[in-house]
């Protein structure tokens, strides 16, 4: 490790830049604050601006939509794919309009969206595609990690990321020298040179000691994720035949499973009950951006985005992280399979939102 006094950007950033970019497969990584920032700067980088419009999905982190938010821009949320829980490609051409400058898709829990189609879309209508990898480090979609195909790509570093500094960190990734070195200006004050500021920017530059943590963290990735892979299979075996739903892997993608999440009616109570005999699970997310009182003013009603408004509803996330034993992997399975079949009436037998 280097010993120098950069607590702000220097070498150990620019190791850590040249290391994710490789194994992302990307030509440039620009390291930043926070996944919020990285997206923020990706919308700018694609020209968003006042009065532009970015299409999204409302089932994600809020941050999404504030960088969106952030440019000026106003979000457009079009409903997900219920199989997969992500933007929906074939629901996107009909919310079109002269205003749209972006598609931005997030890979929700770790699942590849469907790029193919969103991609070609974009090329014909001549739109950015920006991705909201945050989730997903080291996903595959048809065999290329996830960040490169669009314009530019935005990872987080936050603590409970498959790759996790030791507090906030994002990434900016790009194959686009022209938006990397925009990026590198941004985020630090607008600077083309020391003391030489071309534009207004902002302070999104990372520190060197998350870098420091990141390179050591990121070594080990590959073999964190098939622990995580691994977890995922025993989960899908033990609870095949319970009367809930399981998002779809598409064929020719590699989720990474930053969650592992169950769909179920009766939430709440089944959570209750789990937690009552010692497993712990989480909500990502319970109520959809649409429905947020910070995008109230966009008007968009309840029952409006019905896929992405019951996958809330129904939504819960079991323990899943690297250290998880077999044993205890398999407490979890059998738990919520006895508590599923306490009272199936609470249930439904399976849920198909199309």
């Amino acid at each position: 490790m280097c010993e120098n006094t950069a607590f702000i950007l220097g070498q150990e950033v620019e190791e850590f830049e040249r290391e994710f970019a490789a194994y992302h497969e990307v030509k440039h990584c620009v390291a930043v604050n926070s996944g919020t920032s990285a997206l923020h700067l990706a919308l700018l980088a694609a020209g968003a601006g006042p009065g532009d419009e970015i299409i999204t999905t409302p089932n994600a982190f809020i941050g999404t939509a504030e960088a969106i938010s952030y440019t000026g821009a106003r979000p457009v949320f079009v409903d997900i794919d219920p199989a997969t829980a992500n933007l929906d490609a074939h629901r996107i051409e009909p919310a079109l309009t002269p205003r749209t400058k972006a598609i931005l898709p997030v890979h929700l829990y770790g699942r590849p969206a469907e790029l193919k189609p969103m991609l070609e879309l974009a090329g014909r209508k001549g739109l950015a595609v920006i991705e909201d990898a945050c989730q997903a480090h080291g996903a595959r979609y048809q065999g290329r990690r996830v960040g490169g195909f669009g314009l530019a790509g935005a990872f987080s570093f936050y603590p409970s990321k498959n790759l996790a500094a030791y507090g906030e960190s994002g990434a900016f990734v790009t194959h686009d020298d022209r938006v990397a070195a925009l990026a590198r200006s941004l985020r630090a004050h607008g600077e083309t040179a020391h003391y030489v500021h071309q534009r207004v920017g902002y302070n999104y530059r990372m520190e060197g000691f998350q870098a420091a943590v990141l390179r050591v963290k990121l070594k080990r990735l590959p073999e964190w994720t098939g622990r995580r892979q691994e977890i995922a299979r025993l989960y899908r075996q033990r609870l095949a035949g319970v009367p809930l739903e399981l998002p779809v892997d598409p064929p020719g993608s590699e989720c990474v499973y930053h969650q592992f999440v169950v769909y179920l009616a009766d939430r709440d109570r089944v959570q209750a009950e789990l937690k009552s005999r010692g497993v712990e699970t989480a909500i990502h997310y319970p109520c959809p951006i649409h429905l947020q009182a910070a995008y109230r003013a966009l008007g968009v009603p309840p029952q409006s985005l019905p896929h992405s408004e019951q996958a809330c509803q129904r939504v819960l996330c079991l323990p899943l992280f690297p250290e998880m034993t077999d044993d205890e992997a398999e407490y979890v399975a059998d738990t919520l399979a006895e508590v599923m079949a306490k009272n199936r009436k609470a249930v439904a037998p399976a849920i198909h939102f199309g």
